[in-house]
């Protein structure tokens, strides 16, 4: 029997660009057609992106959906194509429709609708109703969607419907945690069912939600035969032989560096990317403090845009460091981005002075301190509006699970790079971003070993571009003379400890106490976690890249009793 060839579009179809989608996978379409695969697929949702969100309650969206499917499938000739689409058939499905020879030979609607972490299926969707399986010069093919495939009974029906091969279409976001879930759910299936399967996943960044891409080829015996990169957009070619349900990859790209630093940077990398782009906006500015967290993300920003579209900006009080202004200098030269240092002193003690009649007979608090941070984002605010640069907020979420920030002062921003980031990973970034992270096909992203393949990047410069003062200095929030931030918090060590059983693992403070942490300090973090909801709800979004992030993922009360 002849093997089957088919191509995986790991690619980015942005929400809501219809006719750019559809036009991105005629382009894919016709070059599948000429490397002479007999079947491409498309991720989920290819034509409107995922996810739609409350697009998907237009019915002019809608239509146009179908239109541009109609149009793609009067150019499928030569090849059948496997797209992702919302359907409307009465109901709204989450659907993936086989186009060939011209038309629309069939449609599978998605049966498993997810409705917990970021994804809101149920609110738009109604489920699917069976498996369909189609043969494909020769091989039994059957089409599942995302969450079907996490679940047994679906791909049980494709194998008992004859499926020799599933492909399955995704838009699976990326956490810390998903690709071992991924490999063993897919393995398990394959198992079951003694099919191969294709798994094709979605890259880009959409909002705080990024994709990875990182598609699977496995074997019918469970063993994984290729693991596309993450972050990359490519057309993964592959070959599926029917007499041993086997699968090859053809000539895919490979990791430079399979790190969990390295692909956590890249995939900071690429959400900073596309929300700038795809916003269209010209460049990014930030405030550079001289301490770790700004340092990283300049990094992060220059790496994702280039230094030209990169404005940091320092800005001194009389508490700022030599150290400080000598390390924001030195890193701001060393990249090449546009610098400035706007001492904001004369401006800060302007509002003392105003305000001093009306401080009378109290002393000086937090009120002082978190009106310097307030001058700062005002100017940063000022100098976004005026060139046109969106401002990033350069908080992490150490800080922002405990309310270590000031709300409109460094919290403003409209994207926040570091936001699902722990302080004791941005450290671990940092010191890769110096180290590993300056070889040539560094950053997590990934050498194309094929012509074919695309998204391959190299670090602009080979020299280590944070700092090593920077890196190795106490953390200091320099709102007053000789401050660090172990002055109000926990260690970092212990309070991310802390935070990831309290968030991530849900558990509660007793819990915490009997895995051998203090009882005072965790019930000091679980309250500051709690009280703070409020600062969070106001934050900017930023890159989800752990399996409990602020924002959709995880949304609790302001006002609540609980403790």
């Amino acid at each position: 029997m002849a093997k089957l060839r088919l191509a995986l579009a790991q690619y980015d179809f942005a929400v809501g660009a219809v006719a750019a989608n559809a036009a991105r996978a005629g382009q894919l379409m016709a070059q599948a057609r000429e490397g002479g695969a007999a079947l491409v697929a498309f991720p989920e949702l290819t034509l409107s992106g995922y996810p739609p969100e409350d697009l998907l309650l237009r019915p002019s969206f809608l239509a146009a959906c179908e239109r541009e499917l109609c149009a793609l499938a009067c150019a499928a000739q030569g090849v059948a194509a496997l797209v992702g689409h919302p359907h409307s058939a009465g109901e709204v499905y989450n659907g993936a429709s086989l186009l060939r020879e011209g038309r629309i030979e069939c449609t599978a609607h998605k049966q498993a609708l997810p409705n917990y972490g970021v994804f809101d299926d149920l609110r738009y969707f109604r489920p699917g109703n069976g498996t369909t399986t189609r043969v494909i010069e020769g091989v039994s093919v059957g089409v599942l969607i995302c969450e079907d495939v996490w679940q047994p009974e679906p791909a049980a029906q494709a194998a008992a419907a004859g499926a020799q091969l599933i492909v399955v279409i995704n838009a699976s976001p990326w956490d810390d945690r998903k690709q071992a879930e991924r490999e063993g759910v897919l393995a398990a299936r394959a198992r079951e069912t003694g099919c191969a399967i294709a798994y094709l996943n979605l890259v880009g960044g959409q909002d705080e939600v990024v994709y990875d891409g990182a598609s699977i080829l496995v074997n019918g015996d469970g063993s994984i035969a290729a693991r596309a990169p993450a972050f990359v957009d490519a057309l993964l070619w592959a070959e599926f032989d029917p007499a041993t349900r086997t699968l090859a990859a053809i000539d895919w790209p490979v990791p430079a560096d399979p790190s969990m630093e390295a692909t956590l940077y890249a995939a900071l990398v690429r959400g900073v990317r596309d929300y700038i782009d795809k916003n269209r906006f010209d460049g990014v500015l930030l405030g550079l403090s001289g301490g770790i967290d700004s340092a990283l993300t300049l990094a992060l920003a220059v790496d994702a845009l280039g230094a030209e579209r990169v404005t940091a900006v320092m800005m001194p009080t009389r508490h700022t460091s030599q150290l400080s202004l000598d390390g924001a200098r030195a890193q701001a030269e060393q990249l090449g981005v546009d610098y400035h240092v706007i001492p904001i002193q004369a401006t800060y003690q302007s509002f003392i002075d105003a305000l001093t009649p009306a401080f009378a007979g109290k002393s000086a608090d937090t009120t002082e301190e978190n009106l310097q941070s307030r001058t700062r984002g005002v100017m940063l605010m000022a100098l976004s509006n005026k060139h046109g640069r969106l401002l990033l907020a350069t908080g992490n979420k150490s800080e922002m699970a405990v309310g270590y920030a000031t709300l409109y002062g460094d919290m403003c921003g409209a994207y926040a790079p570091l936001k699902d980031v722990y302080k004791t990973t941005v450290y671990r970034l940092a010191r890769w971003r110096n180290g590993a992270g300056n070889r040539e096909w560094g950053m997590g992203n990934r050498k194309s070993m094929s012509s074919s393949a695309s998204g391959s990047s190299t670090i602009p410069d080979s020299r280590s571009p944070i700092p090593s003062e920077v890196i190795d200095r106490p953390p200091s929030a320099e709102l007053r003379d000789n401050q660090v931030d172990q002055d109000s918090l926990p260690p970092y060590d212990e309070l991310d400890a802390i935070l990831e059983r309290f968030i991530e693992g849900e558990q509660s403070q007793a819990e915490i106490v009997a895995a051998g942490h203090d009882a005072a300090t965790v019930q000091r973090v679980a309250r500051l976690v709690l009280l703070n909801e409020f600062k969070r709800r106001q934050s900017a979004p930023g890159p989800r890249v752990t399996t409990r992030a602020f924002g959709r993922e995880r949304r609790y009360p302001i006002t609540s009793g609980w403790r």
